[in-house]
């Protein structure tokens, strides 16, 4: 038994501003089923998306607190030229400069048009086969501990875990890595994007929420009532979802 990590949640006062946007951005489709806006690779839509992640967007009354999300996406490159055509892209669909305290990097920083942060990586051989989306990256205290309980809770293989940095990535090894970053003082308020995941058909969502409450995850309440899926936070406080299959 195991959960597959299928898409990004990001809150938004403007679901569809920011989900149009961020399918720009990626050379993506827009979809709205419902008050939901999902991108994803273009065509029809498929989901849960075969390889890789989607991008669900949600509308949400509050906007983006001032603070640093404790997640964000970094995107990949293919060359200088792409970096650099990729940047002036993004901040012609809305994209603004971010100052997190990067300093002199080689990589660029930027936000949304509703704050959240991502990051357009100068060109890495690690990241040649992602596809548009290089990472989902989280802030966190313990790398070592959110491997153990990322990769208890998914099927995803850890590459790498030490006292600074884990890198997980799907056992097929195709679409995005799941990174965790050593972040001093790492802010604790919740963030405005998540992952989602899913039960593999066959398996019971009710089990699969158990099993991943026995390693480590807790029951989150955010006045979601009766809903299909189940929030939980990870043992640093991180949230994410259980779907349930259609």
């Amino acid at each position: 038994m195991a959960l597959r990590p299928v898409h990004v949640n990001i809150k938004a006062l403007d679901s569809s501003a920011i989900g149009n946007f961020w399918a720009s951005a990626l050379g993506w489709a827009v979809h709205s089923p419902g008050v939901t806006t999902y991108t994803g690779p273009a065509g029809g839509l498929v989901w849960p998306e075969p390889v890789g992640l989607g991008i669900c967007v949600v509308p949400v009354p509050e906007a983006k607190a001032p603070a640093k999300n404790r997640t964000h996406l970094d995107l990949a490159t293919t060359s200088p030229a792409h970096h650099a055509a990729l940047v002036a892209r993004l901040l012609a669909l809305g994209a603004t400069p971010a100052d997190i305290g990067q300093g002199e990097v080689p990589w660029t920083v930027l936000a949304d048009p509703e704050g959240n942060e991502f990051c357009v990586l100068e060109p890495r051989e690690t990241y040649r086969d992602t596809g548009p989306i290089a990472a989902v990256v989280v802030d966190c205290a313990d790398p070592r501990a959110m491997a153990r309980f990322w990769g208890g809770a998914t099927d995803w293989v850890v590459h790498q875990a030490d006292d600074h940095h884990a890198v997980l990535r799907s056992a097929e090894g195709t679409g995005p890595y799941l990174e965790f970053l050593r972040t001093p003082d790492a802010p604790t308020a919740p963030g405005r994007l998540h992952l989602d995941l899913l039960p593999y058909p066959g398996d019971d969502k009710a089990a699969e929420v158990e099993r991943v409450t026995t390693l480590g995850a807790t029951d989150l309440d955010l006045g979601q009532g009766e809903a299909p899926w189940t929030c939980l936070t990870d043992p640093e406080g991180h949230e994410f979802c259980v779907l349930a299959l259609h």
